[in-house]
């Protein structure tokens, strides 16, 4: 076979150290903007991107070529300087190493671009936290509670 195709999708949800309210609406658009922008430098498509003070959703299509860990941690890396930088004296602001990702098939896209546009609505009725726990237990990932959140 002459070409390969991929389709990468991938709802990644990735939360502030400690989940500390420090993603600010003043420069959140700014913020997304910037993600998107370095996704964009190395490849990746964003069909989606949200979130409210203390996490971050991102709908990503990664190319092949791309290892995953390395997509995801060029963009936490560059937003996190970025904003500590630009907004000095808010307390050191660091996207926690962990991560959630799961693939999203074709079916699926414009369902989760809803649901990732959508934060600021949907968590007026349920915290990350219970968020993040359902995800895991929607999606068969098995995890020990004393770890979750680190």
């Amino acid at each position: 076979m002459a070409h390969s195709f991929v389709n990468n999708n991938l709802h990644c949800v990735f939360s502030r150290k400690e989940r500390q309210n420090l993603i600010r609406p003043e420069f959140e658009e700014r913020l997304w903007k910037l993600m998107v922008s370095v996704a964009v430098e190395r490849g990746m498509r964003v069909p989606a991107i949200g979130g409210i003070e203390n996490h971050v959703h991102i709908l990503l299509s990664v190319p092949a070529v791309l290892p995953l860990a390395k997509a995801i941690q060029s963009i936490k890396g560059v937003s996190s300087k970025w904003i500590n930088e630009k907004f000095p004296g808010r307390g050191r602001f660091c996207l926690a190493g962990g991560l959630w990702r799961i693939s999203v098939g074709p079916s699926q896209i414009e369902n989760t671009i809803r649901y990732i546009t959508n934060q600021r609505e949907h968590h007026r009725k349920q915290t990350f936290e219970e968020e993040y726990i359902l995800f895991l237990k929607k999606n068969s990932m098995e995890y020990d509670e004393r770890f979750v959140f680190g």
